[in-house]
């Protein structure tokens, strides 16, 4: 099972479970097929530490 399948069936008993994507591929159709998927925010590597931790933090409020 891939991302986009797991995605997929976390979202089918869990809507409103935050996923956040977070790849090593960093093509714009990849950020495509994860917010199709379900994921709700899409972070490709590198990253910025304090911008997912802000993320994280969003979702929690």
């Amino acid at each position: 099972m891939n991302g986009y399948e797991a995605t997929r069936k976390i979202k089918s008993f869990n809507e409103n479970l935050p996923v956040i994507a977070l790849t090593a591929y960093a093509m714009p159709e990849d950020k495509v097929k994860s917010i199709e998927a379900g994921c709700d925010l899409y972070f490709s590597k590198p990253i910025r530490p304090s911008k997912l931790l802000s993320s994280i933090e969003d979702f929690l409020h």
